[in-house]
């Protein structure tokens, strides 16, 4: 089975002559991946810039997708239907695009701990 794939925004972008800024949601992301280092060997996590386009999301979800955090859901999409999860679906791809979703969905498909 495929890899389920992470795309975070690179921290300290720029965004034209202000910044450097990070991403809001991407930080939550990361925090999860902190406490958990071990989904990094399990998942794929790819930084990219800020400026659009993010070519690599084009070209994986189409342009009208490409914020930032997203996960691309690398094999079946079982987990994320189990915790009632809304899947987005583009170019034949599944995948979660808000920070809360994609937490839960690690939780739930990486047995790691869920918020309480």
């Amino acid at each position: 089975m495929a890899k389920d794939r992470l795309f975070l925004l690179k921290p300290d972008f720029r965004d034209g002559d202000k910044g450097p800024f990070y991403c809001p949601d991407g930080l939550c992301v990361e925090g999860l991946l902190s406490y958990y280092p071990q989904l990094r060997k399990q998942i794929e996590v790819t930084y990219l810039d800020f400026p659009r386009p993010r070519a690599v999301l084009v070209g994986e979800l189409g342009a009208e997708h490409q914020g930032c955090p997203v996960l691309i859901l690398g094999g079946d999409a079982a987990a994320a239907r189990a915790a009632g999860l809304g899947i987005q679906h583009a170019k034949g791809k599944a995948f979660l695009a808000q920070p809360a979703g994609i937490s839960a969905y690690l939780s739930a498909a990486y047995g790691i701990g869920t918020p309480h």
